[in-house]
């Protein structure tokens, strides 16, 4: 695969089918994107393991941090990668030792590195690169709209909302 374009099929089932994602480079700083991404896929109801050795044994928006991917217990559907594109090899490394194997390893925008995509595709692993989850979350529930961004999605369906409270889409609509 080349990973400079991926079909939207493609992610939107990435986001519909994995639940706990192990996101590598979790911040504590409520400035840092890394921050922001945690809070806001937990608050879309995916289980969210924050990963930064800086950080481990410390909470997180409500979730321990561990140290390394070894170190999270349980299975692991999705690595998110929140660090730079030299740093994705060695944790793309790690997340192959781990047992099960992830579904998806995901790298942030502006992090790619071939040699690791290649290394974790040969072992079946499907791989992202150089995408957020959360914008293309809000992409597909429509929620990227409501800024004025042109999501380059139609649809004639209503949105869902996924809850009461503050108002917030889903991309899990009954039917699909």
């Amino acid at each position: 695969m080349t990973h400079d374009a991926y079909p939207d099929s493609q992610i939107r089932d990435i986001l519909k089918s994995v639940k706990r994602i192990a996101l590598v480079g979790a911040s504590a700083n409520e400035a840092r994107p890394s921050w922001i991404v945690t809070k806001y896929l937990i608050d879309r109801g995916y289980d969210v393991v924050p990963v930064n050795p800086g950080l481990a044994g410390m909470t997180l928006l409500g979730r321990t941090v561990y140290g390394t991917l070894k170190d999270v217990p349980g299975a692991i559907d999705m690595v998110e990668i929140f660090r730079n594109s030299d740093a994705a090899g060695p944790i793309t490394d790690e997340a192959l030792t781990l047992d099960p194997l992830p579904k998806v390893i995901w790298m942030q925008l502006s992090v790619r590195n071939d040699e690791a995509a290649a290394k974790a595709e040969a072992k079946g692993v499907t791989v992202v690169m150089n995408r957020c989850p959360k914008i293309e979350y809000g992409r597909f529930s429509g929620e990227i709209g409501w800024q004025g961004i042109n999501s380059r999605l139609l649809s004639s369906k209503k949105p869902t909302l996924a809850g009461k409270g503050f108002q917030k889409l889903t991309i899990h609509r009954p039917g699909t």
